[in-house]
């Protein structure tokens, strides 16, 4: 049989490539498949997030801020840790991002709080001096689309298995839940409970007063979004 193969080339060539292939695609595919699994601690968008999430997409925060922090030490010293695959398994769609105008947000949850990003939107240079960036003063008074956040969780638990209701297992090793609400009455009532601990530590009034009226400004939902990124 080999004596055979080697007296005709092109069939021993094909021969190879076929061996070879079917034995890569022996070690890689698992790999492949391994790696696109959520990573421990990663957990799906609760609605607050995804609200704030299609805030950012809206006023295209991703054409200027990638969300991929690349495997090189400049990198890795100024944004943190380098992404994983398997941490954008609950982003529909990645935003990764090739540009930055401005920094990477992949792990802006991580250093930045609640009262800078409020400061940084609605004047930006206040917090970094000679900031390029636009005020986005409107998300002070703009009500977030929950519903179109809502629709989004059902989707997504229904048609790709996002696991919503079930326990998450985290870094630390203990567990915890994002909710899924039966009704968007009552996904609404878990939205404003998580927006009433972002608006708590901000210093808009009218922001907070909004929140107390059961409103729900596109700023207190982006920064939930923005807490989230770890």
């Amino acid at each position: 049989m080999f004596h055979w193969l080697e007296q005709r080339p092109f069939f021993f060539a094909v021969g190879v490539f076929l061996t070879v292939s079917f034995a890569g695609l022996i070690e890689i595919l698992p790999n492949f498949a391994e790696q696109a699994r959520p990573t421990v601690g990663t957990k799906p968008y609760s609605g607050l997030e995804l609200a704030g999430r299609h805030v950012y997409i809206e006023d295209s925060c991703n054409a200027c801020h990638s969300q991929l922090i690349r495997p090189f030490k400049n990198e890795t010293d100024r944004y943190g840790m380098y992404s994983l695959s398997g941490e954008y398994a609950y982003d529909r769609p990645f935003l990764w991002g090739s540009k930055r105008t401005g920094p990477d947000l992949m792990r802006v949850g991580n250093y930045r709080t609640t009262d800078w990003h409020e400061n940084h939107m609605f004047e930006p240079t206040s917090v970094v001096p000679g900031s390029i960036m636009p005020a986005y003063k409107h998300m002070f008074s703009k009500v977030a689309d929950l519903e179109t956040a809502y629709a989004e969780m059902v989707t997504v638990n229904k048609v790709f298995n996002v696991p919503y209701n079930q326990p998450i297992t985290m870094k630390d090793g203990s567990t915890e839940t994002v909710k899924l609400a039966e009704t968007f009455d009552e996904a609404r009532a878990d939205m404003l409970a998580e927006a009433k601990l972002i608006a708590a530590d901000m210093k808009n009034q009218d922001v907070k007063d909004a929140v107390e009226r059961g409103e729900i400004p596109q700023i207190v939902a982006l920064i939930a979004y923005l807490n989230s990124l770890k």
